[in-house]
């Protein structure tokens, strides 16, 4: 690995296509939120946010990556895989990865990164939990690598929030 926080050129360039889904989720009128995930031979199953577009507060990225990967791999694939995304998953959404048997989550931009640019969604106040928190609860291993030095990650959120 080449990188800090254990993230490669590979993982580099899968973010940057997760930060393209962001840009993609926001144009269409969702938050600003795109995950992939990548199987052991290279498929990829790609999610973005939906909590708009489909008036469902569950339907995070990575929730909907999740969902949608598991419809089609099955637990050998998912056991195998990583999931790549454009902000650190939330508790809803480490625990629907933890859940799922996927072993690696890559993450841009990281949940204190994204609380320094909302502090509030529609007058919730964000939860303040990070996915190493939440995984390591968890009775198996999850990696975690990320932040990654990635300004594009954080700039799909410019003026979104205000």
């Amino acid at each position: 690995m080449s990188e800090a926080n254990g993230i490669d050129e590979h993982d580099l360039a899968r973010l940057r296509r997760c930060v393209e889904l962001a840009r993609a989720a926001r144009e269409r009128g969702d938050h600003p939120f795109g995950s992939i995930v990548v199987t052991g031979d290279g498929r990829v199953v790609e999610g973005m946010n939906t909590v708009v577009t489909r008036r469902d507060p569950t339907g995070h990225a990575e929730t909907n990556v999740v969902r949608d990967a598991a419809a089609v791999l099955d637990e050998r694939e998912l056991a195998a895989a990583t999931l790549y995304t454009s902000t650190e998953p939330c508790a809803m959404c480490s625990g629907a990865i933890y859940w799922s048997g996927i072993p690696r989550v890559v993450f841009a931009l990281s949940e204190a990164g994204l609380r320094d640019i909302v502090a509030e969604q529609e007058g919730v106040p964000t939860l303040s939990l990070p996915s190493r928190e939440v995984f390591a609860r968890g009775g198996r291993p999850v990696i975690v690598d990320g932040p990654a030095d990635l300004p594009e990650a954080a700039a799909v959120h410019d003026g979104f929030w205000t």
